[in-house]
């Protein structure tokens, strides 16, 4: 049953991370990336990780994402991207990295190549398990620290809309006194 999971919950995050790559809408990519993340919180799962998962569908999927989306509507859609290579170095530096990446990948699942030792799964502290022991730490000794952190995070999307507003406002003044030497040209030229 595990390995069906495993098999189900992979495929579901390789055709969710190809839509990623591959949509040309960017919305559509974010909400593809979306599926990438729950599909891997479902593996977490499978893996009794249950609270790595709920970091995965909350932080992530949650917040990351929604940022990303809230970014994507700010800066535009609709514009058309150049497809033009301006650095000529970085195709064949992402292909050399790329490869690097790919020969780590493969000499990290290679078993016991780390540390020599089999992997542990499973609750690590079955007294409490390690989500109540996460948030018992989270909301006494780092409850200070957590609110600055929330704290921080709505000063700097507030700071966000603010910046990008103000831009739109100034760019739309220089349209708005571009139409006006348009007309008082167009009244000149027809007297």
């Amino acid at each position: 049953m595990e390995l069906f999971l495993f098999l189900l919950f992979a495929g579901i995050a390789l055709i969710g991370a190809l839509g990623v790559v591959l949509s040309p809408n960017p919305v559509h990519s974010a909400l593809s990336l979306v599926t990438v993340l729950i599909a891997i919180a479902a593996l977490f799962v499978v893996q009794d990780a249950q609270l790595l998962a709920a970091v995965q569908v909350i932080v992530y999927a949650g917040a990351i994402v929604v940022l990303f989306l809230f970014v994507i509507m700010l800066l535009g859609v609709d514009r058309s991207e150049s497809t033009a290579e301006t650095l000529r170095i970085q195709r064949p530096a992402a292909l050399v990295l790329g490869f690097g990446l790919l020969v780590t990948l493969l000499l990290l699942i290679s078993p016991g190549w780390a540390t020599g030792e089999q992997s542990l799964r499973g609750v690590a502290n079955p007294a409490g398990g390690n989500v109540k022991a996460v948030a018992e730490s989270l909301f006494t000794t780092f409850l200070w620290p957590f609110e600055l952190t929330a704290v921080l995070l709505v000063i700097a999307v507030i700071g966000g809309v603010v910046l990008a507003r103000r831009s739109h406002l100034a760019a739309d003044e220089e349209l708005l006194q571009l139409e006006e030497q348009d007309d008082t040209t167009d009244v000149e030229a027809g007297s």
